[in-house]
């Protein structure tokens, strides 16, 4: 397996990213894994001492450009082919990795999975999803939580869907519930979006359609994942990530549930509904951040999910 890493993205790169890759592999003991580390070799070159003890594991493949934070995604991707952005899509394109992941430019990883590896046949739009904490200490998936400001029903059943497959085999959830962020329980509730999208979730065979959850359930072990269009999932998702700023740095609280508010233990957010595993980072990723970027990426891989999502859609456009 090979799963290729944009070193020179985010805040912290390229240190913190090598330094993620030198824990990944100190982690992990065989050497089924090799890493394609892409970036500029002299801004590599002072880090690059923490992993030379594992030479054999991992290449570097140069990129001479970089995609900044607060370049025009499309425009940077058409003017910097030699960014390491634009060559990882290139070679996950190619086939040459098997996942890619960065914690660069968020708008030029999306535009790069959508025009280069591009949706799944059968996928209306791709989606990205995070974990929640909750309060038995494992973890709900929210989705859609960004990319999809607006949407429609059948969007939504979609991410259902992709959620509910995605928190099976990654996830290790043996039945998913899903749920359906709504301003309350009963059916018939809700804006017109929550009222349409609600008896179509009823209809679908192939997830465990648990009904409304309101925001008080967020945190609590009802659905297993739960649904929303992006502007509601990332204002619920920001002011998750809020709790550990406030109570953890702030006001110095320690606790147990707090400390899984730390984005850091589940690294990136997987672009769910596209032909190849893409991982996109916080852009103040540091090193743990990055290793557990790179064991999702294997987990990914390694269950097959992309195959399972053409299966699944395959079916329903036949059908």
């Amino acid at each position: 397996m090979n799963i290729g890493l944009d070193i020179m993205g985010g805040d912290f790169a390229p240190e913190q990213a090598i330094l993620g890759v030198q824990m990944y592999l100190q982690q992990k003991q065989d050497s089924s894994v090799h890493l394609i580390l892409i970036g500029d070799p002299q801004k590599a070159a002072p880090y690059i001492s923490a992993i030379e003890q594992f030479n054999g594991r991992w290449t570097l493949v140069p990129a001479t450009q970089e995609i900044e934070m607060d370049e025009h995604p499309t425009k940077a991707l058409k003017e910097k082919p030699e960014s390491s952005i634009a060559i990882g899509f290139g070679m996950l394109m190619h086939k040459k990795i098997d996942a890619f992941i960065s914690a660069g430019n968020t708008g030029a990883m999306m535009v790069g999975a959508m025009y280069t590896v591009k949706n799944i046949e059968g996928v209306i739009r791709p989606t990205i999803a995070s974990p929640i904490p909750r309060e038995d200490g494992q973890f709900n998936l929210l989705i859609d939580v960004g990319i999809n400001a607006d949407c429609k029903a059948e969007h939504l059943v979609q991410f259902a869907q992709m959620g509910s497959i995605y928190a099976q085999t990654v996830l290790d959830v043996a039945q998913p519930k899903v749920g359906l962020l709504n301003i309350g329980a009963e059916e018939g509730k809700g804006n017109i979006l929550a009222q349409t999208t609600f008896p179509l979730l009823k209809e679908q065979a192939n997830i465990d359609f648990f009904g409304n959850v309101e925001g008080r359930d967020v945190f609590a072990p009802k659905a297993d994942v739960i649904v929303c269009e992006g502007f509601v999932g990332n204002v619920v998702l920001k002011m998750a990530e809020s709790f550990y700023h406030i109570f953890k740095n702030k006001r110095n609280i320690q606790d147990p549930f707090l400390d899984n508010f730390n984005y850091e233990i589940y690294g990136g957010t997987p672009i769910l509904g596209i032909n190849e595993p893409v991982i996109i980072g916080h852009g103040i990723s540091k090193a743990v951040a990055f290793c557990n970027m790179i064991k999702m990426s294997e987990k990914i891989v390694s269950a097959k999910l992309i195959e399972i999502f053409k299966d699944t859609f395959k079916e329903q456009i036949s059908a």
